[in-house]
């Protein structure tokens, strides 16, 4: 019976010792948060007044909170909302800052079904209505992918964006391209970049002058008119 009885009074003040250390731990950790300056600015620079006002406020809630305890994947899943943003860069500049650097995407291209809506070279839409630059159309349901695959193979080639006035995605996954000298070029689903060199040549020879038709679809078939 006795022994029973010790067994209780020894349990009791176990659990009596673990929650006399679980207070004391808890208190000395958020006493060790308190020696750390909290955060008392945030710098975002890149983009324009507008949308870094927009970012900011969304940045508020780590206003006074300690900086060593900020993760900076919530800050990312805030610069992901916006399309316009290619790259960027956050910093923790200790004890109490945070500096985040933007570099936004360049348009390359309008819908055709809208004209407020961009593409970026990130492959994302972006709306903008103020934007005034010329830029090529593109017709066709195309994703992002489709998209930046594309882009991929016209750095790859002696074009660039500016030297097309339309494209033209296909269901099948294949490009047609307008020049701004009205020379369409149809071409394959594979092998684009070296297509797109062939076309590129073929427009810079004399021989296939006033030729307004370059046909690359089939594979060791060209057809020029």
């Amino acid at each position: 019976m006795h022994q029973s009885i010790d067994k209780k009074i020894i349990i009791i003040i176990y659990l009596l010792l673990l929650v006399i250390l679980s207070t004391t731990s808890g208190k000395s950790l958020k006493n060790k948060e308190s020696y750390f300056p909290t955060i008392g600015q945030v710098n975002i620079q890149g983009l324009s007044s507008t949308n870094n006002s927009k970012i900011y406020n969304e940045l508020n809630y780590l206003f006074y909170k300690n900086i060593l305890f900020i993760e900076k994947k919530k800050i990312q899943s805030i610069l992901s909302k916006y399309n316009i943003i290619e790259v960027y860069n956050i910093k923790k500049i200790y004890p109490s800052t945070i500096n985040i650097k933007i570099k936004p995407t360049k348009f390359v291209a309008k819908l055709s079904n809208n004209n407020q809506l961009l593409v970026g070279a990130n492959g994302k839409l972006i709306a903008d209505k103020r934007n005034k630059e010329i830029l090529p159309y593109i017709f066709g349901k195309f994703n992002s992918e489709n998209f930046l695959i594309f882009k991929k193979n016209i750095v790859l080639s002696k074009f660039n964006f500016t030297n097309f006035k339309m494209l033209y995605f296909f269901p099948s996954n294949r490009w047609d391209i307008l020049t701004n000298d009205n020379i369409l070029i149809k071409l394959p689903q594979d092998n684009i970049s070296e297509s797109l060199n062939l076309a590129y040549k073929i427009i810079n020879d004399n021989n296939f002058k006033n030729k307004n038709l370059i046909d690359l679809r089939v594979n060791n078939n060209l057809i020029i008119k």
